[in-house]
Order: C-alpha cells, then structure tokens, then sequence
C-alpha cells in the first residue's frame, strides 16, 4: 500500500497571497499569521507575493487571474466575513467559498481558503490570533502540505 502525505517545508515554494482589505484590523492579523507560518517552513520573501483586494467577493476573481498565470504553486486568501442583519453575509460566503473552490479544481492549483466567516466581530478576533488560534497560519500550513503532497504523489 503506497501512502502519499506532504511536506512542511515551504523553501522555493512560490505563493500568491490574496488579502481582502474589509475588516482589515483583523485580516491584517490573519496576513501575519500566515507570513509567520510560511517564515517558519522556510519560505523566501521573494517568493511571496501579496495582493490586496477591497473585499472578499473580489477574492475569486484574482485567484483565477493569478492561477491562469502560472507563476505561483499556490494562492493562500485571507479575509474576514462577519454576519450583520441582512441577509448579504450568507450570500457572500457562499459565493467566496463556491468561487474559490471552483479555481482550484478547475485550474488545478491548490487554493488555501483562510476566510473566516464569523457571527460576530469577537469571534474574529478570536480566530486571527487568541484564544482559537491563528487561522491565517492555519491556512498558509495547509497550503504548503497539499502543495507538498501534490508534489511527493507524482500529481504535479
């Protein structure tokens, strides 16, 4: 039986990184995480490219622009979505989570999805570097696994 798992090493690994600037004093946090993680694994401040977009919605969009590049092994998006009152945070979400898996399978490029979708603004916090964790540096992690993984199993 042959298992196949990645690496956590990001050294000459090449990641676009998408930014949504809405709620940015929390995404801003998820963006430090995940340079943290990527710094530990090894990875070269050449070899990381950030790209700020104004909103999560936009998100998808540049993901597919830069997967039909070529020039990143992977794209790591970051951002926050808290729900308000109206019904536009679930429309939000789930057009975000839908758009970005579909670049992914359909550019065939791992795309790690470090988008917090919240109830509530403490919850957001909590998640981008208290009490739950980081999960920019989850996500960058998760990044450079598949990537590795993707790498090792001879799928490239």
């Amino acid at each position: 039986m042959d298992t196949y798992q990645g690496e956590l090493q990001a050294k000459g690994l090449k990641v676009g990184i998408i930014l949504s600037r809405f709620n940015q004093f929390i995404s801003d946090r998820l963006l430090e995480g995940a340079l943290d993680a990527l710094n530990k694994l090894g990875a070269e401040d050449k070899d990381i490219s950030i790209y700020k977009v104004p909103g999560s919605f936009e998100v998808p969009m540049l993901a597919k622009k830069l997967a039909k590049t070529k020039k990143m092994d992977g794209i790591l998006c970051l951002g926050v979505l808290i729900r308000g009152d109206t019904p536009h945070f679930d429309f939000l979400s789930a057009e975000v989570t839908k758009g970005l898996a579909q670049v992914s399978i359909e550019e065939e490029l791992p795309v790690s999805f470090g988008i917090l979708t919240v109830e509530t603004i403490e919850q957001g916090i909590e998640r981008a570097g208290s009490k739950a964790g980081n999960k920019g540096y989850d996500a960058a992690f998760a990044l450079v696994e598949t990537l590795n993984l993707v790498k090792n199993a001879g799928l490239e």
